[in-house]
């Protein structure tokens, strides 16, 4: 920033919004590393080390993710306690009822314990698969390319293993749809 903006930032804000503007910009510069700032070995290693993950479900059944290669695969880092990863699971729920017969595969991947997943998944009637990372995952979902380490993140996986897009934040039905109605159509 010139001395001019910040001159007079200081005198319009003070220093709260010398530091809200510093914090905005910081905000923006991450998510779009978050989201662009891979190239396509990055992306190749970060297809495999995904369809590689091993977990439990939440009856302790470990299972991989490469399982469900060959659809379309909706990989959701969440938790119990995080508000914005509650609101955007009925859509997920919906998209998998709706779209699972054409090849559309949600898998959870929960930053909680096993007990508190088994509850939560009953109480909205989850209809897909929640694996059980614990606090783990969130270093899990850092190594697949969740650099600010926040909740929730959504990697989507085509039907060939490839990651295409990879979301920090809640992921809005529009958008859910304008990703995955393609490579479903392409199958």
């Amino acid at each position: 920033m010139s001395e001019h903006t910040l001159s007079w930032l200081r005198g319009r804000w003070g220093r709260w919004g010398l530091f809200l503007a510093a914090a905005v910009v910081a905000l923006a510069v991450g998510l779009h590393v978050a989201r662009h700032g891979w190239s396509w070995d990055d992306n190749r290693k970060a297809s495999a080390a995904l369809l590689a993950v091993q977990l439990p479900d939440a009856s302790g059944q470990v299972q991989r993710l490469d399982q469900w290669r060959g659809r379309v695969l909706v990989v959701n880092f969440w938790a119990t306690w995080c508000v914005p990863c509650r609101e955007e699971m009925p859509q997920f729920i919906r998209a998998q009822a709706e779209d699972g017969g054409k090849g559309l595969q949600f898998v959870g991947i929960a930053v909680d314990s096993a007990d508190k997943v088994q509850k939560f998944s009953k109480d909205i009637g989850l209809n897909y698969p929640t694996l059980v990372g614990g606090l783990g995952a969130i270093e899990l979902s850092r190594d697949l390319g969740n650099r600010l380490m926040a909740l929730p993140f959504t990697i989507v996986v085509d039907r060939d293993g490839r990651v295409v897009h990879t979301q920090l934040g809640p992921l809005k039905p529009d958008k859910l749809h304008a990703i995955v109605d393609p490579l479903l159509a392409a199958g």
